[in-house]
């Protein structure tokens, strides 16, 4: 294999809303908190034993604003993306982060305007365009 993969699938429930940032021109940011859980018996003691681990999401422009529309914290949602370390500093102490930029979501459930279908069932964004566009996936041209 001549090159390398940096892909992470995750099938979460929102720890909290989704927190945006507008910049300038029109872009967009959004961030918030993603719980994944593992559950098993120990075997020593018979109890059952949930882990939750969190992630921090990020998603951009379009698909942020979809996200902040029609996502609420509880909801469950599958998502494909790269994971990203970054660094910055607070109060003059280096800080590290770990992040999953979104390449791909699909809403499993949402709790907000239970009458109202998210138009997001499968958004993605194509690799050789700009973070600022959004494309859905297109029908297949079978005859039936």
């Amino acid at each position: 294999m001549a090159g390398t993969v940096n892909k992470v699938i995750l099938v979460g429930h929102l720890g909290d809303e989704v927190k945006m940032h507008y910049f300038d021109g029109g872009n967009a940011i959004g961030r918030f908190p993603l719980a994944t859980n593992e559950t098993y018996t120990n075997r020593q003691t018979g109890e059952r034993v949930t882990n939750t681990d969190w992630h921090n999401i990020v998603v951009r422009n379009k698909l942020a604003e979809i996200c902040e529309k029609y996502l609420t914290k509880g909801d469950r949602v599958y998502i494909e993306g790269r994971i990203k370390n970054r660094q910055y500093e607070v109060d003059g102490q280096k800080r590290y982060t770990t992040e999953i930029h979104v390449q791909e979501m699909t809403f499993l459930t949402t709790k907000k305007d239970p009458n109202a279908v998210p138009p997001v069932t499968n958004q993605s964004i194509a690799p050789n365009e700009p973070s600022s566009t959004v494309q859905k996936d297109e029908d297949d041209d079978l005859p039936f």
